[in-house]
């Protein structure tokens, strides 16, 4: 599980948050706080949740299945 979510919060730091490079537009665009970006970003123990993962998927008109086939889960 650990493997997974750590999967997860790796695709969305390096594919999305970096990018992006503005944590609180990030934030805005996604429908989550701003901490939760952060943590994405710099917190190596975060275990996302998943509505985090799913108003992320919805901010980019993504299915969850679409979604964990992207990250390889």
């Amino acid at each position: 599980m650990n493997q997974a979510n750590r999967k997860i919060v790796e695709f969305i730091r390096d594919k999305w948050v970096i990018p992006m490079d503005n944590n609180n537009l990030f934030a805005k665009e996604h429908f989550i706080d701003e901490k939760t970006v952060r943590r994405i970003r710099e917190d190596n123990e975060y275990h996302i949740s998943l509505i985090t993962i799913m108003r992320i998927c919805e901010a980019k008109n993504l299915k969850l299945s679409e979604f964990f086939k992207m990250v390889g889960i």
